[in-house]
């Protein structure tokens, strides 16, 4: 070869370079917030400030951190605009991930309970939580076809994070669960990758965490409202007697809300979505799941410090059926409503390192406080999701409005 055709080669090279990264870069989706406003711009408005008067005292952040330890972490995956071209976008998806104890305590796992209000969805390792009464990792919540993704992550996320067992053992059956954003999102494009897992992982952390278009919630639809993730939380006191001095305990509600028709809303009782009408999905749809029927889907995690066992815990898990309820929705065949419970008391009770452990836990008879709490703080944190949240414009340049403030306060005022 002489130089001039070597010339010639390296630029064809450099050029079919420069082409393949420019490819790559505008099909790799970017980690950021909703390009509606840039974040600083975009003032934290939740429920309670537009005058929606809930029941019930919550903790201090109003959050499912409010429990000491667990942390919260978001990968946020929003690119292209326009017509849908599968697997290049647009793209509207995410990953949340959940840790009960903090990245401190990877391998002290909790006591926990599942409960399935209707089982068209997916969380996967349920049965072991069933089976052992302990949830034994993270909780990760994306969208539907990125479950398999995710739950290999975790995986791998855990064995360079965590430990082995005292056997030396290495296995893991992890929990993950999803809701559907096909609408907004390319969800057959697969753009979640194990990297957008182990960011929300490794960036997990206590305090306040956002909500609404953020994480798995990202491309959800809650009562044709831009819906997503919402959370909340209520400070709750158990009394052994009338006389006795109370015990104070924090039960949280974190939910992925992608589900409701616009007319079923009830917010504080008041019928919201009579009162806005509107549409998202088309009765002429090409798709046959939204022929004007309830549809979607509701992730919802339930943590509290109170010492319970497995099956009060199972318990609790239910009581998210009846907050759900009271914001309208009927939880219909189309809806995987799916309920996890953990409890960050007694630590170290999974340890094998002696035969027997002392624990703590709290009689049936004392449980109905920690009942309220959760549906309480379910109905918060629904009411939250939507308000918390921006309008969204994604795949086929579907559009979901946000719920206007302005008319929620007028009707929250009307009301009194």
């Amino acid at each position: 070869m002489n130089l001039r055709q070597m010339r010639i080669r390296t630029i064809a090279v450099l050029s079919l370079t420069v082409l393949f990264g420019l490819e790559l870069s505008a099909r790799e989706p970017i980690k950021s917030p909703p390009p509606v406003k840039q974040l600083a711009e975009v003032k934290v408005v939740r429920a309670r400030d537009l005058g929606v008067p809930f029941d019930g005292t919550p903790g201090k952040l109003n959050s499912i951190t409010d429990v000491p330890g667990v942390e919260v972490g978001y990968t946020t995956l929003i690119s292209g605009e326009g017509k849908l071209e599968v697997g290049k976008g647009p793209v509207r998806t995410g990953v949340t991930a959940i840790i009960p104890r903090g990245h401190d305590s990877l391998n002290d796992p909790v006591y926990a309970g599942y409960f399935s209000l209707n089982g068209n969805g997916e969380m996967t390792g349920t049965a072991w939580v069933d089976e052992s009464g302990f949830l034994e990792g993270p909780i990760v919540i994306t969208n539907t076809h990125s479950v398999g993704v995710a739950r290999d992550a975790v995986i791998a996320w855990r064995i360079k994070h965590g430990a082995s067992d005292t056997t030396g053992y290495w296995w893991s059956l992890p929990v993950v669960a999803e809701t559907w954003d096909g609408w907004l999102n390319d969800i057959n494009g697969f753009h979640v990758k194990p990297e957008d897992v182990f960011h929300a992982l490794d960036t997990a952390h206590g305090g306040v965490i956002e909500e609404g278009s953020v994480g798995g919630g990202t491309g959800m639809i809650c009562y044709e409202f831009k819906g997503g993730n919402g959370t909340a939380s209520r400070q709750v006191e158990i009394r052994s007697s009338k006389d006795a001095p109370p015990r104070t305990f924090v039960v949280g509600v974190f939910l992925q809300a992608n589900f409701g028709r616009r007319s079923q809303l009830v917010i504080a009782g008041v019928p919201v979505g009579k009162e806005i009408p509107g549409e998202v999905y088309k009765s002429t749809s090409a798709d046959p799941s939204f022929g004007g029927q309830e549809s979607g889907s509701c992730i919802a995690v339930v943590a509290t410090d109170a010492p319970l066992l497995p099956n009060q815990l199972k318990r609790l898990a239910r009581r998210v059926s009846l907050g759900l309820a009271r914001t309208g929705t009927v939880s219909g065949n189309g809806s995987g409503d799916l309920f996890i419970a953990f409890s960050t008391a007694n630590p170290n009770v999974a340890n094998p390192d002696q035969v027997t452990h002392t624990l703590q836990t709290i009689p049936n008879d004392l449980m109905d406080p920690l009942f309220t709490g959760v549906v309480e703080a379910t109905e918060e944190a629904v009411v939250n999701a939507l308000v918390d949240n921006q309008s969204m414009t994604g795949r086929d340049n579907h559009s979901v409005e946000t719920l206007p403030h302005d008319r929620l306060r007028e009707l929250m005022k009307r009301s009194r």
